[in-house]
């Protein structure tokens, strides 16, 4: 069971990157707050366009975001603490970690509508991972009752 839940959050987490995390990115593009647009095929030093990447790793949040999620809080609760798991866990990593690997500055430079962008397209990841991983659950409870 607690492999079909990681595959589940793995699912989850991808989905949740291209349809909630990458649209949220788009809006904030064309208000003109993030520093690129979404979606890029912009091929990465691996040879992955830039969009896939970023779902693949979307979905290895959600495998962790999967081990956590039961102790979110119920009802609305549950909404706002997937959002904040998406909007400061995988924005930490992203900002201080990951940027400065890719010879980035650290936090983006600090630059606010960089860190609103993270926060707030992440943030969307969370909510989309948690709402996909629930269905996904509820599939799977009812195929085994």
């Amino acid at each position: 069971m607690k492999s079909t839940r990681s595959l589940f959050g793995f699912i989850a987490g991808f989905l949740a990157t291209l349809v909630f995390q990458q649209p949220a990115w788009w809006v904030l593009w064309c208000v003109g707050l993030a520093p690129f647009n979404a979606f890029s095929i912009a091929v990465n030093a691996f040879g992955v366009p830039e969009v896939v990447s970023h779902a693949f790793w979307g979905g290895i949040w959600g495998v962790l975001f999967s081990m956590f999620d039961r102790r979110f809080p119920s009802r609305s609760g549950y909404w706002v603490t997937a959002f904040l798991f998406g909007a400061v866990l995988p924005s930490a990593v992203g900002l201080l970690v990951v940027l400065p690997l890719r010879g980035g500055p650290m936090g983006g430079g600090w630059h606010l509508a960089r860190l609103l962008t993270a926060f707030l397209a992440n943030g969307a990841w969370g909510i989309g991972a948690g709402l996909i991983l629930r269905i996904l659950s509820s599939r799977l409870n009812r195929s085994s009752n």
